[in-house]
């Protein structure tokens, strides 16, 4: 089985988010939406549109979907089969956090690694 298939997302917070979502829109160039990051979408080696995208996003620090981690980031990893992969993780020892969450942007499970940062693991819908 296919574990991680790329990467979906980076969040990470910020002292004063919406300062940072600036400094980033003037001097990198990065379309910062109202809800915090933007979403850059996938194409090939022609530019044509790749059918994925990949979120960033700057949160406040006192935010807490990073919970239980205390650290200021948390990477979001595409995978093919989320639960087949919940049920490996889980018997190979790793500290999987009970919830799943599935909407109309995906399959949605954290994992805790090692050093205690939460880690998304993001089954996107059929056709993303």
């Amino acid at each position: 089985m296919k574990r991680v298939t790329g990467i979906g997302g980076i969040f990470f917070k910020a002292k004063d988010a919406p300062a940072l979502q600036a400094w980033y829109k003037r001097h990198l160039g990065i379309d910062v939406q109202a809800w915090g990051g933007t979403a850059f979408n996938w194409t090939d080696s022609e530019g044509k549109p790749a059918g994925g995208s990949t979120i960033w996003s700057v949160g406040a620090i006192d935010g807490s979907q990073f919970a239980p981690s205390i650290a200021s980031f948390m990477i979001n990893y595409r995978v093919e089969d989320l639960h087949g992969l919940v049920k490996l993780l889980k018997a190979e020892g790793c500290n999987v956090l009970d919830k799943i969450d599935e909407s109309e942007y995906g399959i949605f499970a954290w994992v805790m690694d090692p050093e205690g940062n939460k880690v998304e693991l993001w089954q996107p819908p059929a056709g993303q």
